[in-house]
């Protein structure tokens, strides 16, 4: 790659990346996750109840549970890819614009979708398309930003990320009354703001003759980077699996938990886990933003990393024992500040030890994305192990064991050498 891999790195090492760009990347950002998130977290369980209201449970399982297999194949395959695009329009915008075109398709399929079958085929296109965009935009930070920014710029990725689901949520709620619209609105946003980050990106490009090949065996190590050869990378994976694990353990039964050990009433569930997500992304936008401009000041990760993850232990154990809402809020709050710092810090922190920045940027960040998507599926997984200790329904033992996984999270940082 001794064209426009050499001129770009010499490029980021000398230039900042511009305000315009920083800009529309957050809102690009911004308008993937609430693309992705919205139907995750509503708008998927309100579908699937009006085509199959007797058995809805089942039917959201597995298309949430097909959608979370194919998303963790999607995403290292498309990044892959993308590693190797040779258009004349560059290696990441083709994608970026594809992917959000493709996902605006299939969540169309989904609105209008009179059965699961089709509900599923839509929402398997439209996991595939959004995560090669998630695929881009991760792979966007090490490509545009110098390492004296991604603190900064992480930390606004994170903030994106928090916000996405107030958003969806609110607009979920002020298109309830229109199927088609829950699911357009969303996409639209998303679909629009990836191509106004395509306008203003000045991609990188790869000429044909440096193309790195692609076969069988390269296809398989799409989905691998080795931990022993690549050890700061392998601990920085684990550390994030092991805080999202935490993150979809309280995702998934936060709701549960309201009715099952603070009884509030099923009517009233919906608008306190409303109240209690504006609680958490709060703090968890005031957290990254902060955390993310005084990480590149120092000069430091792993402080912020370690610290962030405590935190959000801390929040998980006192959301365990808590024995009123507004102990479970305040629990919520220390949630959202640990994640804050952390997904502030944490990919500029990836960013900084990717094993091949120059060829597989994108391929090495999609894979350190299965572990934000493999918990989805984990998590729910094992909790009913933790739930029938002492006879059923221990939350406190759930919430402690998620805090658990978040403080070896936290420690599973230390040995990264390549970051301070």
């Amino acid at each position: 790659m001794a064209g426009s891999g050499t001129t770009t790195e010499r490029r980021l090492e000398t230039e900042r990346a511009s305000t315009t760009f920083i800009t529309a990347y957050a809102l690009a950002y911004l308008g993937m996750w609430v693309a992705l998130l919205t139907p995750v977290v509503v708008t998927l369980a309100v579908r699937v109840q009006q085509i199959d209201p007797d058995g809805k449970e089942g039917s959201l399982a597995l298309v949430t549970g097909v959608g979370a297999l194919l998303a963790l194949v999607a995403n290292p395959f498309f990044g892959h890819l993308s590693d190797r695009t040779t258009s004349r329009f560059g290696m990441r915008r083709p994608w970026l614009v594809g992917g959000a075109l493709t996902g605006t398709l299939g969540l169309a399929v989904v609105s209008l979708a009179q059965d699961v079958p089709v509900l599923l085929i839509g929402w398997c296109i439209a996991q595939a398309g959004l995560n090669a965009v998630l695929a881009v935009l991760t792979a966007l930070l090490p490509d545009q930003v110098p390492a004296e920014q991604r603190g900064r710029v992480s930390g606004l990725l994170g903030m994106a990320m928090a916000a996405a689901t107030v958003l969806g949520t609110f607009l979920a709620q002020a298109l309830q009354g229109s199927s088609f619209w829950m699911f357009m609105a969303p996409s639209l946003f998303g679909l629009v703001s990836a191509l106004l980050l395509a306008s203003v990106l000045r991609d990188r490009r790869l000429e044909p003759g440096d193309r790195p090949r692609y076969d069988v065996r390269e296809f398989a190590r799409g989905f691998w980077v080795n931990p022993v050869r690549n050890p700061d990378f392998g601990w920085a994976w684990l550390s994030r699996f092991l805080l999202f694990m935490g993150v979809a353990t309280l995702l998934t039964y936060q709701a549960y938990y309201l009715t099952d050990r603070l009884h509030v009433p099923a009517d009233e569930v919906a608008r306190l886990v409303f109240v209690a997500t504006l609680v958490q992304t709060g703090f968890v936008v005031a957290g990254s933003n902060a955390s993310g401009w005084l990480s590149d000041r120092l000069g430091r990760r792993k402080i912020f990393v370690l610290s962030s993850a405590v935190v959000f232990g801390l929040g998980l154990l006192v959301i365990g024992l808590a024995g009123s809402f507004p102990m479970f809020l305040v629990g919520m709050a220390l949630t959202g500040l640990g994640q804050g710092v952390y997904l502030a810090v944490d990919l500029a922190l990836v960013a900084d030890v990717l094993p091949n920045r120059e060829t597989d940027a994108a391929k090495d960040l999609g894979v350190f994305n299965i572990a934000n998507a493999m918990p989805q599926s984990l998590a729910p997984a094992i909790a009913p192990v933790f739930l029938a200790v002492g006879g059923g329904g221990n939350y406190p033992v759930l919430f402690g064991a998620a805090a658990v996984f978040a403080v070896i999270g936290a420690l599973s940082i230390q040995p990264v050498r390549r970051v301070r």
